[in-house]
């Protein structure tokens, strides 16, 4: 089950559970496995040349101290004639060319096994997320599960890219490295082992500490900044109230957190800069005498070529060290990541919780019986109590009532967002859990009270309704819905841009541009949510002329706030607390001086 990132953020430690889960990535590297392996034949070549650098560059070096003696490894260096710097040179260059015709078609390979499998996670991941149950999204933030597509699948393509290529690359360095220190001098291996590693990963792991201060300074002068936005935007307010010392005092103590965090942030880097040249500096030093002391003497442990051969080892190797804990937390991260990205892949969605095959003419008709219904997050409030009503073809169903009385939750389980909790909904006879939901779904449209465009042009928004539709079908929906009277003004007409949610159009004009997409639809059901009742009333009458287009010749369920727009539906239901306490025609539901009638007398509506 897909968890919030509040609830994953309190697992310090990745599980044996987390890291089983992640490997599921490997389902998707296996299509590109040949790739993938000759991928990592080439990155091992590329680190073994690696270590040819270190161990050619200290003969090139000490070969002018000490130009007879062939050192520790002395069969091997008496083969390529490392006295002869040129040689030497030469052998570098090779190794250069070699390493990096390796590192090319590597960096390559992975990237393109890489791009390929997460492309198929995108794709899956999305295709997933796009079939889950309404309810998913009701637990689950967009935001959250964008940034599961988005920032987690980068974390993942960092890693599989570069990060576990360059730890690879830096075990065999550190392996390859500290065997070639044994063979050259295991003592001072044993002093170089001692030292500098442990030095090295103490750094990075201060360094990260003195980081993460600054970073706290960083977000505190954020919110300051924020603080200052919202005053000064909303300077109004505080003056009105006379808050002007209580701003001030806000602002205060955020910038003395930052002075705080500020102080010790520099303390810190202090103590980092002085470890440093101390402990780091101090260390190489140490061993640099040490080695040394080794070449001296009558009968000296190491020539000069070995001690320059050691020393450059010993640079390479303090560098992987160093690197080895960023690079392992951030293949911890990608573990956490490719967890998350996997739990999204495994949550069933409607796909698999609906086993519905059936695809049965449906006209309209519709019965709900003894439906009793609570939402899966909140067991213990019950929202529709055994509720029951018919309607045949093509007529009109008016649902009225408080709100929280449970009409739109009515309209939810006619699109089949949630499973009932008891009781059954039948189209044209036929349960609906036995309905394949693509077929049920395409015979019905919802126009809802709070509409929200795609972002893109009026032409794209309109033909969601039906993605085949041609211009002339677009522009008869347009007419219908009493749309094309402002499209025509734009100087872009159907191709408008619309903005971010429809932002670029009014709250009448994105109704209609609703109305227009259902109509495109031609459903045998719809379903109106209160699509009136945010507008004016200039921008009411042309949505409920449209509306009035849009409902000849189908089944509707109409969610009413203004009781005036429904007083010649066929049948009206009158909810209260999530019961059908009152049905009939608008006249009847007068004469019985109940619930319906207070509510028309509480709007001022005329009886007749």
């Amino acid at each position: 089950m897909f968890r919030p990132r509040k609830e994953r953020s309190k697992r310090e430690k990745l599980s044996k559970d987390s890291i089983n889960k992640a490997r599921r990535i490997f389902t998707y590297l296996k299509p590109y496995r040949t790739m993938f392996i000759i991928g990592w034949i080439f990155l091992f070549i590329s680190s073994v040349l690696g270590l040819a650098f270190p161990l050619l560059m200290g003969q090139l070096l000490g070969g002018a101290a000490d130009a007879g003696s062939p050192g520790t490894m002395g069969s091997f260096w008496e083969k390529v004639n490392v006295n002869n710097v040129t040689t030497v040179a030469f052998a570098l260059f090779v190794t250069f060319g070699l390493q990096a015709l390796t590192g090319f078609f590597r960096i390559l390979l992975f990237t393109k096994v890489t791009e390929n499998a997460l492309r198929d996670i995108r794709r899956e991941a999305f295709t997933r997320l796009v079939y889950m149950p309404m309810d998913f999204f009701n637990t689950n933030k967009v935001g959250e599960l964008t940034s599961r597509i988005s920032a987690d699948i980068t974390q993942v393509q960092d890693v599989l890219r570069t990060s576990v290529a360059e730890f690879f690359r830096q075990l065999v360095i550190i392996i390859g490295g500290i065997t070639f220190l044994v063979i050259l001098s295991w003592k001072l291996a044993l002093i170089m082992l001692g030292t500098l590693p442990v030095l090295a990963i103490v750094a990075v792991f201060f360094g990260r500490f003195v980081r993460k201060l600054s970073k706290q300074a960083q977000d505190e002068s954020a919110t300051s900044n924020t603080i200052i936005e919202e005053a000064l935007m909303g300077i109004s307010n505080v003056k009105s109230f006379t808050n002007e010392l209580f701003a001030i005092g806000k602002y205060k103590t955020a910038i003395e957190n930052i002075r705080n965090l500020n102080v010790k942030s520099g303390l810190w880097r202090g103590f980092f800069a002085s470890f440093v040249i101390i402990f780091i500096m101090g260390a190489i030093v140490f061993i640099v005498w040490q080695g040394v002391l080794l070449t001296q003497g009558d009968n000296p442990d190491m020539n000069p070529k070995d001690f320059f051969t050691f020393m450059m080892f010993t640079i390479m190797m303090g560098a992987s060290f160093g690197a080895l804990p960023d690079l392992y937390a951030g293949i911890q991260k990608a573990i956490g990541a490719t967890e998350n990205l996997m739990e999204i892949i495994s949550t069933p969605n409607e796909k698999d919780l609906r086993d519905g095959t059936l695809k049965p003419e449906i006209s309209g008709k519709v019965a709900f019986k003894s439906v009793n219904f609570h939402y899966p997050q909140r067991k213990d409030v019950q929202v529709l109590y055994d509720v029951s009503f018919e309607s045949e073809s093509n007529q009109t169903v008016a649902l009225v009532g408080a709100s929280g009385a449970g009409k739109s939750t009515v309209a939810s389980l006619l699109l089949q967002y949630y499973d009932l909790t008891d009781g059954t909904i039948e189209f044209d006879g036929v349960n609906s859990a036995s309905i394949d939901l693509d077929h049920l779904r395409g015979h019905m449209a919802f126009v809802p009270q709070e509409v929200i465009l795609f972002s893109g042009s009026i032409r794209e928004n309109i033909a969601f309704g039906d993605l085949n539709a041609s211009e002339e079908e677009i522009i008869e929906a347009a007419k219908k819905a009493n749309a094309w009277d402002f499209i025509d003004t734009f100087p872009d007409k159907l191709d408008t841009e619309v903005g971010d949610r429809g932002i670029q159009l009014s709250g009448g004009q994105k109704q209609r541009i609703a109305i227009a997409r259902a109509i495109l639809k031609n459903p045998k059901i719809l379903i109106l949510d209160e699509a009136t009742s945010a507008l004016d009333s200039e921008s009411e009458k042309a949505v409920q002329s449209a509306l009035d287009e849009l409902m000849k010749g189908r089944t509707s369920f109409v969610i009413a706030h203004r009781l005036s727009t429904i007083k010649k539906a066929d049948t009206i239901l009158v909810f209260d607390q999530g019961r059908i306490v009152e049905s009939g025609q608008h006249d009847s539901l007068i004469e019985m001086n109940g619930v319906y009638a207070n509510l028309v007398s509480l709007q001022g509506i005329e009886h007749s």
